[in-house]
């Protein structure tokens, strides 16, 4: 069975919740059964955030999580706060350009990419969501980079798909990072 319980967490704006719809558009490409519950500060841009998506071969009971088997952070409140959720032998991705604390578990598998620094050097900053996404569908097989890819065209506006096949690119360097 393939249960995969996800936390995506950090400041608004930095495409939390976005990344959250895009693993759970995914899921849905796979005919899995998925949840996507976003949570943020009434700030929004600037303010926390965070999201849990589900994705499963079997019915979800609940969208709510309090453990999870992966979870990527932005910023560093989001790893004191969600450290301890994470289960034994499960996955931590951090933003290494933001994040400057460190994983203090030895029970659970860390990567840590340089995401927001990649994005602007690659021109785009928005992109840095999707290099720790690519490293997560690595980790967890949570979903295929294919179905990854039309979940990026059900959910972009026709005026940003131009940006997919740039977005794509961005995903395989997470992937291999």
């Amino acid at each position: 069975m393939s249960l995969h319980e996800i936390i995506i967490a950090g400041f608004g704006g930095q495409g939390i919740l976005s990344a959250g719809r895009l693993l759970a558009y995914a899921g849905m490409e796979e005919n899995k059964q998925v949840s996507f519950l976003p949570s943020y500060g009434p700030e929004m841009r600037g303010g926390t955030a965070n999201c849990m998506v589900v994705v499963s071969d079997k019915e979800i009971a609940s969208p709510v999580l309090n453990v999870c088997s992966a979870l990527i952070v932005m910023n560093n409140p989001s790893l004191e706060k969600f450290e301890s959720w994470v289960k034994p032998g499960g996955v931590i991705i951090t933003d290494s350009s933001l994040v400057h604390t460190k994983v203090k578990r030895s029970d659970v598998k860390v990567f840590e990419i340089p995401a927001t620094k990649l994005a602007t050097e690659a021109g785009n900053k928005t992109y840095s969501n999707i290099y720790l996404l690519g490293k997560l569908l690595t980790e967890t097989n949570c979903a295929t980079p294919e179905s990854f890819e039309k979940a990026l065209y059900g959910i972009l506006s026709k005026k940003k798909h131009y940006m997919i096949p740039e977005e794509m690119e961005v995903l395989k360097v997470g992937m291999g990072y």
